[in-house]
């Protein structure tokens, strides 16, 4: 295998499709949150999987909400930067007639590039983490984040990176899990770790409610924000399922200092489960996915600008002498 330099990648052709991959160094924190390099681990872990086909619904389906987006943006974007690429979920979706002419997919996990969907479009690949990106300034007309931006631990200082590498009057599309994700599984494990331990441990990652990613998009620097929820719900036959299915997406804790569960505690945990939020008719459990969308555009001189404050819209006959 041939190691490329990122300059290099940017650079390549169109009509010579390549498959690059290139490690970078993780990035690390003194007050992390989340473990990168278990994070990392877990990817690795789920695509290894035979059954890894099996756990793509839910990526798949965020993936497919974030192109609808795309494709409601009357505009073209030549050089596309798929953050948190995973295996190539929206790679696999995106056409040139999204006005997409080439795609740079980046992922913490190699395996998940190696692994990647075949794409209709040319595609290169790049390892590192989502924390550092190793891109010059004014690279991109388009960065694109499906479900993995809530395992950041910097998630400000990586929406300033973001904004760095878009190009002027670039924009930048993502979603990821909000607060009130799992809430279920969150409520009946504090339950239950705290009636059979006498005390509870985070076991659920801490998420960003919505209102606060706005704040965190306009103190990055993006303009024209525009935030928007969806949330989907699964049914799953008991809570032990839906913990089986989010190690195999691998969307499973990776916070730092985890503590284990007792498995007296895990058998109560799912009988709160069904008590509380159980079908008794179809004898399930639901788990509800928030999902959290973010749109935001790099300050330009030929977008939209608000009105000043007390300012009257062009249009409106209003008479002085009546008001």
């Amino acid at each position: 295998m041939t190691w490329y330099s990122v300059s290099k990648c940017l650079t390549r052709h169109a009509h010579k499709p390549a498959k690059i991959i290139r490690y970078f160094g993780n990035a690390v924190s003194e007050r992390a949150v989340f473990s990168r390099r278990t994070k990392a681990i877990q990817k690795k872990r789920a695509v290894s999987s035979p059954n890894v086909h099996v756990f793509d619904y839910l990526k798949s389906e965020a993936s497919d909400m974030i192109c609808d987006r795309v494709g409601d943006v009357k505009r073209s974007f030549p050089v596309v930067l798929d953050l948190s690429s995973n295996r190539g979920f929206l790679s696999r979706t995106l056409t040139k007639q999204d006005g997409i002419d080439y795609v740079v997919q980046g992922d913490i996990c190699r395996e998940n590039l190696v692994h990647s969907f075949p794409s209709q479009l040319p595609c290169d690949s790049v390892a590192f983490d989502e924390e550092l990106l190793p891109y010059r300034d004014n690279s991109f007309d388009l960065v694109l984040s499906s479900m993995g931006m809530h395992w950041v631990n910097d998630l400000p200082g990586c929406f300033k990176q973001i904004l760095r590498v878009l190009k002027q009057d670039g924009c930048f599309i993502g979603v990821m899990c909000g607060a009130d994700t799992l809430y279920e599984l969150r409520c009946s494990l504090q339950l239950a770790e705290t009636e059979r331990e006498s005390g509870m441990a985070p076991h659920i990652s801490p998420m960003i409610p919505g209102h606060q990613l706005a704040n965190l998009l306009w103190g990055a620097g993006f303009s024209l924000v525009t935030l928007d929820f969806d949330e989907l719900i699964v049914n799953y036959p008991s809570m032990f399922e839906l913990m089986e299915d989010l190690q195999g997406m691998a969307e499973n804790s990776a916070i730092v200092h985890r503590k284990m569960l007792h498995r007296d505690t895990l058998i109560a945990a799912a009988s709160i489960y069904q008590a509380m939020y159980g079908d008794k008719s179809s004898e399930c459990i639901p788990a509800t996915f928030q999902l959290l969308f973010m749109i935001g555009w790099k300050p330009d001189k030929s977008q939209q600008k608000p009105l000043e404050r007390g300012a009257v819209p062009k249009g409106f006959n209003i008479n002085k002498s009546e008001t």
